[in-house]
């Protein structure tokens, strides 16, 4: 009793673990809208578009500041050879003997009479009076000029400052314009770039999600061949044991089975290495188990490749990009222009702090200060030269590129075209190779076929069902292409759910 116990105990883990493996590997069923959305929320190449777009802004706002004052401190420590000093001892060694002759030997008269008492009667003081009152004048300043320091010391050898500066430009000659400009160009550029991996990355997913699509139905059909084939295999062995059929039909049955089995596997396998693909465009996990809901369709009718080409005219991001790129080389010409004008800046200094620094230094001073540079050898007119060239190459990779683009549309529309005329003729073959794998099942039970012609029946039917489904791949990948290179990736999703779509059906 025990024993039986343990073992329904062992079977409830073995059943309770089976379930919980099974819940994990549960297929989630998507959409292809669902899968795009996954994609675009998941997408490292878009998060890096992102941050590219964000760095361009960061640019842009940088090139902006050109055009404030820029503020900076300076600090600078000095040590010189010798002191910096100014001796004017010449000076006095010049004045000292006329200063010694005049307070010696200088007669002078007319002095104004100092007293109010006597100055009415005497204006001016007697020659003598005057002379002394002169000359003693005039010994003073001797003394005074023999006591000063001539030999003045303006800077000491060793100083120090720390100063606040700026700069403030008031014109350029459009180098500030052009920096804004070009930053400007480089931000649009961004968000172009990260329109065409957008629309890169919807082709891809079309590609892998739809591979997907056709790898499970074609995994399908090779289950169907190999369900008819154990079938056949089986009614050979029966007919052989009978006597009805040679053993060697017999055989072949056998042969045509393992085929189909191998055929089986091989379809299963390539199913897993597309899902894995189809997993790295939706930067999902390789645990996460998918499914695709949606089917592959053809549209009964497009718009003609006029509409194509004039879509792709206005929307194609390669195409905007070489505008962008003509505005940039168009805006690198006038910054070579620039080269040929003054700049002209508003500057200014405070002195914040000084150690032994001459007393003589203001502690501040603004100014404006222009250069230009009026003879640079030929460098300036070379460098123009090289742009406007620019110029001229990017207007012609933009004819070229525009060219290009309408050849591949033509080309793409053709294709739709074509894939849709295919399924239409496969449809009646389709048909057909249902009647012939009956026929011949029918006449190989009657002993009036063979086995090789009934294997060979329904191989024509699966390669029938097969170029079906590969036509119809071909016309959604062609299609998501066609509307990637238009710069509208989003339409194939207004396409796949309009009234024109046709399904896979068998």
């Amino acid at each position: 009793m025990k024993r039986n116990s343990e073992i329904i105990f062992i079977l409830i883990l073995i059943v309770f673990n089976v379930s919980v493996f099974s819940q994990d590997k549960t297929a989630v069923s998507l959409t292809f809208s669902e899968a795009y959305g996954q994609m675009n929320q998941n997408s490292h190449v878009l998060k890096q578009a992102g941050f590219e777009i964000r760095e361009k802004e960061a640019d842009k706002k940088a090139a902006f500041g050109l055009r404030a004052p820029r503020v900076f401190v300076t600090a600078t420590a000095v040590q010189m050879a010798d002191p910096l000093t100014l001796d004017l001892t010449p000076v006095r060694d010049a004045i000292t003997p006329l200063y010694e002759a005049l307070g010696k030997y200088g007669n002078f008269s007319g002095v104004p009479n100092p007293d109010p008492k006597t100055s009415g009667v005497m204006p001016t003081l007697p020659e003598n009076v005057s002379t002394g009152a002169i000359r003693s004048k005039i010994l003073a300043g001797e003394a005074s000029i023999n006591a000063a320091e001539w030999n003045k010391m303006i800077q000491e050898k060793q100083f120090a400052s720390v100063n606040a500066n700026f700069v403030w430009p008031l014109y350029t000659g459009g180098k500030i314009y052009a920096a804004n400009k070009a930053s400007q160009i480089y931000e649009e550029e961004a968000g172009l770039h990260q329109k065409q991996k957008e629309g890169e990355l919807l082709s891809e997913l079309a590609t892998r999600y739809y591979g997907l699509v056709l790898a499970e139905q074609a995994s399908k059909v090779r289950g169907q061949v190999a369900e008819a084939m154990k079938k056949h295999l089986f009614d050979s062995q029966k007919l052989s044991e009978q006597g009805q059929i040679a053993k060697v039909e017999y055989l072949h049955a056998q042969v045509a089975n393992s085929d189909a089995e191998r055929e089986l596997k091989k379809a299963n396998r390539e199913a897993t290495i597309v899902k894995r693909a189809l997993q790295n465009t939706m930067a999902v996990s390789d645990s996460s188990d998918l499914s695709p809901a949606s089917q592959l369709f053809i549209l009964k009718s497009v718009e003609d490749e006029g509409f194509f080409i004039e879509l792709a005219l206005r929307n194609n991001p390669q195409l905007l990009q070489v505008d962008s790129k003509r505005e940039l080389a168009a805006t690198g010409v006038k910054l070579e222009k620039s080269n040929y004008l003054p700049t002209v800046a508003l500057t200014g200094t405070y002195d914040l702090a000084d150690k032994d620094l001459s007393p003589y230094v203001p502690q501040w001073l603004v100014g404006v200060g222009l250069n230009w540079s009026l003879f640079e050898g030929n460098a300036r007119h070379r460098k123009l030269q090289a742009a406007q060239f620019k110029e001229d190459q990017v207007e012609q990779a933009g004819l070229k590129a525009e060219e290009d683009i309408k050849t591949v549309i033509k080309k793409m529309h053709q294709q739709l075209g074509m894939q849709v005329e295919q399924l239409e003729e496969l449809d009646k073959t389709l048909e057909f190779a249902k009647t012939y794998v009956e026929s011949r099942d029918k006449a190989f039970h009657e002993g009036l076929s063979t086995s090789t012609e009934l294997v060979d029946a329904n191989l024509l039917l699966a390669k029938v069902k097969i170029d079906r489904l590969q036509a119809m791949y071909n016309y959604d990948v062609t299609l998501a292409t066609l509307l990637q290179i238009c710069g509208s990736p989003d339409m194939f999703l207004a396409y796949q759910s309009s009234s024109q779509v046709i399904i896979e059906s068998f």
